[in-house]
């Protein structure tokens, strides 16, 4: 790249898109991120939604791929007031005979697990022994070789079939079943579906590794950190500043942390095939959200709840896998929630003796919910947390269509960046060894609609960064 100096235009503050941003920065480029937004992060946020003093993340709340992710463990964040809070169990899971918890230590979840913990360890044991060389190869395109195949040959093998195929072959027991479809269900599609084992699968991996921890004050603090480390190599980003036209961007280079709807609005005058690849792009499903703020803890039915930042209300199995076929199509009847309860673990978050509580449930996309769906959310807590109502101060439901407002990658309330299926984990968002690469010249994707796919862990926005650095001999 000779001695002159290089500028590059990125648009969009999420994670991605600072993680491209600190790439370009460190191999000395002058970097401008444009964010829409008055605050940077973009689903990597936190605000006071319900009352004055309580924080909650407009967001991701859990983030195991922060602290495992390749890029962003080589940053010294904590040098910017990163810190995270783990919690004593990592996943708390409340079923009628008593909550089912997984502890970031293999053996003690094997314990737990009872007649079903021979057969959990021989599971998990050899991905987590191979944890850095799994995550190597996953957080990647996976339409490559990968650098180490007998390890993504034995992750595959477990993970390609369907989540309710692996929890009732490898298990007996509702505890070890519940759990492992409670995981697999972050994916947003129905559990009788192949891949979505690997979902269950790597955020197991995840959790005995590095448990699932937050940070210490919100979300955003995440944020806050990339912002200041990019602003310490000599990089900007400016809110406020939407962007309608990459040409008013005077750059070298532009990498967009956008949806492909948004890319299509942003870049004209692409050839045909790629135009109609993005238009026939697959979103996930919608979410509903609803963040509390709470006079008291929740006041689980089984204490031992309380050890876990994070919770899934779902049930048995059974119920579980209803819940994600029914979320096809509505609201179901009794939802599988995802609930962070932060506050046990980091007082910071609200006032002195209150709490929040975080948790959204799959509907389809789009989905505009109803009072009563709210009222069947809380059911659900309640049948497992008597009397939480008597603690609810106040509510902020966010919907599908409010998140789309608010941050137009969020399609049709899609947290993911697209649909998790086999085919989309793979067209993300066209097929190709390097999807990051676009048809305009110097313009390349980064978002989450790339591979890895969602998460907070910016390699979708740091391999773009060095996929343009490449392309350009620097």
């Amino acid at each position: 790249m000779g001695g002159m100096r290089y500028r590059a235009a990125i648009v969009g503050s999420g994670p991605n898109g600072l993680a491209a941003a600190l790439t370009l920065a460190g191999a000395g480029w002058d970097v401008d991120v444009y964010e829409a937004n008055a605050t940077a992060g973009g689903a990597v946020r936190s605000a006071a939604l319900t009352l004055p003093g309580f924080v909650h993340d407009v967001g991701s709340a859990i983030h195991p791929l922060t602290v495992v992710s390749p890029f962003f463990r080589t940053l010294p964040l904590e040098r910017h007031g990163l810190h995270f809070v783990s919690s004593p169990a990592v996943v708390a899971h409340p079923l009628p005979g008593g909550t089912a918890l997984l502890y970031q230590d293999l053996d003690d979840t094997a314990q737990a697990l009872g007649p079903d913990g021979p057969a959990y360890r021989r599971l998990m044991k050899p991905l987590v022994d191979a944890a850095d060389s799994l995550l190597a190869d996953t957080l990647r395109p996976l339409l490559r070789v990968p650098r180490h195949p007998l390890t993504l040959a034995r992750f595959g093998l477990r993970g390609l079939p369907p989540a309710t195929a692996v929890a009732r072959t490898l298990f007996r027991e509702p505890a070890a079943r519940a759990l492992f479809a409670g995981m697999s269900a972050h994916s947003a599609i129905p559990l009788s579906r192949p891949v979505t084992s690997a979902y269950g699968l790597m955020l197991a991996v995840t959790a005995h590794v590095a448990g699932w921890p937050f940070p210490r004050g919100g979300a955003g603090a995440i944020t806050d950190a990339l912002v200041a480390h990019l602003a310490h190599l000599g990089g900007r980003v400016h809110v406020n500043t939407p962007v309608n036209d990459l040409r008013a961007l005077d750059a070298d280079l532009h990498l967009l942390d956008v949806s492909p709807r948004e890319f299509l609005r942003l870049v004209p005058d692409l050839p045909a095939s790629y135009t109609r690849q993005l238009k026939h792009f697959r979103y996930g499903a919608g979410t509903v959200k609803v963040d509390y703020a709470l006079s008291a803890p929740i006041p689980w039915r089984d204490p031992r709840t309380a050890l876990a930042a994070t919770v899934h209300l779902g049930g048995p199995l059974d119920d579980v896998v209803r819940s994600e076929a029914q979320s096809l199509h509505g609201m179901p009847d009794r939802p599988y929630l995802l609930l962070a309860q932060h506050t046990l673990f980091d007082p910071s978050r609200a006032p002195a003796g209150q709490h929040t509580a975080w948790l959204y449930g799959h509907v389809p996309s789009g989905y505009a919910p109803s009072a009563q769906d709210i009222e069947r959310i809380e059911a659900q807590i309640e049948r497992v947390a008597p009397g939480f109502r008597d603690v609810v101060l106040a509510r902020h439901v966010t919907t599908a269509a409010a998140a789309e407002r608010d941050n137009r990658n969020l399609v049709g309330g899609d947290v993911g960046g697209g649909d998790n299926s086999l085919l989309g984990t793979l067209i993300r968002p066209v097929l190709s060894a390097s999807p990051y690469r676009t048809p305009a010249r110097g313009v390349y994707l980064c978002s989450a609609s790339t591979p890895p796919g969602g998460g907070v862990h910016g390699m979708a926005g740091h391999l773009a960064a060095l996929t343009a650095l490449k392309d350009l001999g620097g």
